[in-house]
C-alpha cells in the first residue's frame, strides 16, 4: 500500500504523535511536511527540538552522522582520477575542481585537511569505501585511522563489491577489518554504534548485495548480472559472521544499499542504508514503512543531488544515457553562471529536506527505528567526486585557471558552499 506524505501527516497531527518517545527522552516535535513546514504550512523546521530529543536518547549525537568517505584516489600515478578518459591533473574525472586539486589518498596533508573540514562540519564518523584485504584501500586505512583519531573522528567501512566470491570471504573479511582495525589498534577510533539503550556494536555498509539476477535492458535483451547471489547465500554468511562474534559485541549491525527490506531481512541483514541520491526524499516513506514492517532498521541519504561526469565515448547502441543533476533540472547549461547558482539553491535545499527527512522518519513513533533504538545517517558523500555529490570544497569558480575553465567543470561562486551549508543545518540542532 503506497501511503501519501499527506496521508501519513494528516495521521500525525490527529493523534498528536508524541506518547511513543514519552518513555525515551521527551515529546515528539510537532509532525512537519518534508519540506520544512508544518502540515498548516504556518511553522518553521523546529531544529531545536529534534536536537533535544537525539541528546535526550544518545550520549553524543554527532557519532550517529556519518559521512561516506573515499580513499581511492592516487597522483603518481594518477588514479581515479582518470575515469572514463579523463587526462588529470588539469582533466579530472569530476564536474568540479577539487579545492585541493587530483590529490592523493595517502597523504598525510591532504588526509588531515579533510579530517578538519570534517570535524568542523559537526560529523563524528566517516564511512570507508573497503574494497578486499590488501587492495589500494585497505592500505590507506592505517593513515587515515591515524589522523582521524587525532581529530576525534571515529571510522567505519562500507564493502564494495571487490570480488565475485566475496560472500564466502565476507565473515572472514569483516573479522580482518575488527581485528585488523580496531583490535589491532586498541579500538582507540573504531566506531562502535550505539542504541539508545546504551547498548554498542560495529556497524558495517554492504554494496551489491540483494541484486536482481536478471535485468532487461533499453532494445529488450534480458542479461544475467555477474554480482547476483542468492538471498540464501548471504543468510549463511551473515550467520557464520554472527558466530564467530558472539559474546563479542552487544550488537553487530548489518546494513544493505538496497531498498529491498524484505530481501535484506532474508539476507540476514539488519537494515537498509540507500546510498542513491537519484532517489528522492518523497518516497522515503514507502520505504520505511516496508522496512519497518518486516523488522528492518532504516536510514536514507542526506546529499545534495547526482552531478555525475558522463561518458566521452559510448559504444553503439549502448543503452547508457547520463543521468541529471537533480529531477526536472535537465536543462541546466552549467557555462552559464546564473545557472550553476540554480544548481547551487537546488542543492542546499536537497541536504535540507534530506536531514529534515531523516529526523521524520528516523525519530517517529509509529516506525520502526524507534523500537530498535536506532538512529544513524549517513552524508553521500565527503568525497565522491565522479558522481558529484562530494560536500568536500571545490575550487571557487574565480580560482580555476584557463585551462581548468576549457574543462568546463561546473564549479560554484563559492566552492565551499556544501560543507558550510551541512554545517549550519547540524549547528541548528546543538549537536
Amino acid at each position: 500500500m503506497h501511503v501519501t506524505r499527506r496521508d501519513f501527516l494528516t495521521a500525525c497531527l490527529a493523534a498528536g504523535g508524541s506518547a511513543g518517545l514519552a518513555a525515551r527522552g521527551g515529546a515528539y516535535p510537532s509532525p512537519l511536511g518534508l519540506a520544512g513546514r508544518t502540515a498548516t504550512g504556518n511553522e518553521p523546521f523546529p531544529w531545536r527540538p529534534f536536537g533535544d530529543l537525539l541528546r535526550a536518547r544518545f550520549r553524543d549525537p554527532r557519532r550517529h552522522f556519518v559521512f561516506d568517505y573515499y580513499p581511492w584516489y592516487a597522483a603518481d600515478p594518477f588514479r581515479h582520477w582518470t575515469q572514463w578518459d579523463r587526462v588529470p591533473p588539469v582533466d579530472l574525472a569530476a564536474n568540479a575542481m577539487p579545492l585541493l586539486g587530483a590529490y592523493d589518498s595517502r597523504s598525510r596533508a591532504v588526509v588531515e585537511q579533510h579530517a578538519r573540514w570534517i570535524a568542523a562540519s559537526g560529523v563524528g564518523v566517516i564511512n570507508m569505501s573497503w574494497w578486499g584485504q590488501g587492495s589500494f584501500s585497505d592500505r590507506a586505512v592505517p593513515l587515515i585511522m591515524d589522523v582521524m583519531a587525532d581529530h576525534d573522528i571515529h571510522v567505519t567501512f562500507h564493502l564494495e563489491p571487490y570480488s565475485q566470491d566475496r560472500v564466502s570471504r565476507f565473515p572472514d573479511d569483516v573479522l580482518y577489518l575488527l581485528q585488523q582495525y580496531g583490535e589491532g589498534r586498541r579500538w582507540d577510533c573504531f566506531f562502535f554504534h550505539e542504541r539508545d539503550d546504551g547498548s554498542q556494536g560495529p556497524v558495517f555498509k554492504l554494496f551489491n548485495t540483494t541484486l536482481p539476477q536478471r535485468i532487461e535492458d533499453c532494445h529488450g535483451v534480458v542479461q544475467a548480472l555477474p554480482d547476483y547471489v542468492p538471498d540464501s547465500d548471504w543468510r549463511r554468511a551473515t550467520d557464520r559472521l554472527r558466530e564467530m562474534v558472539v559474546g563479542d559485541f552487544d550488537h553487530l549491525t548489518l546494513l544493505s544499499d538496497t531498498w529491498d527490506a524484505e530481501r535484506v531481512a532474508a539476507a540476514g541483514l539488519d537494515g537498509i542504508s540507500v546510498y542513491d541520491p537519484a532517489e528522492t526524499p518523497d518516497r522515503w516513506l514507502d520505504h520505511a514503512l516496508v522496512a519497518s514492517r518486516v523488522g528492518m532498521v532504516f536510514s536514507f541519504p542526506i546529499n545534495p543531488g547526482l552531478d555525475e561526469i558522463e561518458r566521452r565515448v559510448v559504444e553503439p547502441g549502448s543503452c547508457y544515457s547520463p543521468r541529471p543533476f537533480l529531477p526536472h533540472t535537465a536543462d541546466l547549461t552549467w557555462s552559464r553562471a546564473a545557472d550553476r547558482e540554480t544548481a547551487r539553491v537546488l542543492a542546499e535545499r536537497r541536504t535540507e529536506e534530506s536531514l529534515q527527512s531523516n529526523l521524520l522518519l528516523q525519530t517517529h513513533p509509529w516506525l520502526g527505528n524507534v523500537d530498535n533504538g536506532f538512529f544513524l545517517v549517513h552524508i553521500t558523500s565527503f568525497n565522491e567526486w565522479h558522481e558529484g555529490h562530494q560536500y568536500e570544497p571545490m575550487k571557487d569558480d574565480a580560482a580555476l585557471s584557463p585551462a581548468e575553465r576549457a574543462i568546463g567543470y561546473h564549479n560554484p561562486e563559492d566552492g565551499a558552499y556544501r560543507l558550510r551549508h551541512l554545517a549550519d543545518l547540524l549547528a541548528r540542532l546543538q549537536l
